[in-house]
């Protein structure tokens, strides 16, 4: 693993998180309302103890949107649903199945990542073990997530002078604070309120997520 000059950082993107819970209808027209905004890396289906037949809906859905927008589409914690419905990926926690036991079920090809909150042991292990991105956070209070670790930015400044393995800041993000966490060196802001809760609604968060990433890429 080396380092990244900073005149070679690759442009941050924006990584949506779904509601713990969704009016599918709804919600597909919000999906949509916010790929029509700018670019969008990724997508993650995070229903938390929903039933299984809602999250498959809820694929069957959305993921066709993701894919004719490449956007990547991830479930969260579920492996073995994931293999099944052919979504490009998952994200797993501490409490769901070891990121090498998710690689030998998906295989070499889907994205993979890997929850590390503010460890940075966590962090190495998933980078040196092939993890597609380590996800740091939560930097701000969240909504998505009651119970979270508070994350420092020395994290984010430190993996990205450390390796080329992407990561992702997560907790609390929103347009007003984004800026941080960008010159930190996330590569990845992962929003899920901060876009679905926007008050000019997501297609806007979108574009002004953009519009600070640009900024901080120019200046």
């Amino acid at each position: 693993m080396g380092t990244t000059p900073e005149e070679e950082r690759e442009r941050p993107r924006l990584y949506l998180i779904s509601p713990a819970v969704i009016d599918l209808d709804g919600f597909e027209a919000a999906f949509r309302d916010a790929i029509s905004g700018g670019d969008i890396a990724c997508f993650q289906l995070r229903l938390k103890d929903r039933p299984k037949e809602e999250i498959i809906a809820a694929t069957r859905r959305l993921f066709p949107i993701a894919e004719a927008a490449n956007v990547a589409f991830l479930l969260n914690d579920d492996v073995r649903l994931a293999r099944e419905l052919q979504v490009d990926g998952v994200h797993v926690g501490a409490e769901d199945m070891p990121y090498k036991q998710a690689r030998e079920l998906l295989g070499p090809d889907a994205i993979i990542g890997v929850t590390c909150k503010n460890s940075r042991h966590l962090a190495i292990e998933a980078g040196e073990m092939g993890a597609d991105y380590v996800a740091f956070g939560a930097f701000f209070p969240s909504s998505t997530k009651a119970n979270t670790t508070k994350a420092d930015l020395e994290i984010l400044e430190w993996w990205a002078s450390t390796t080329t393995v992407p990561s992702v800041a997560i907790g609390g993000i929103t347009v007003k604070n984004a800026e941080g966490i960008l010159r930190s060196g996330a590569d990845f802001l992962a929003v899920g309120n901060g876009v679905w809760g926007y008050s000019d609604g997501p297609k806007e968060a979108v574009a002004a997520f953009n519009r600070v990433i640009d900024k901080v890429m120019t200046t």
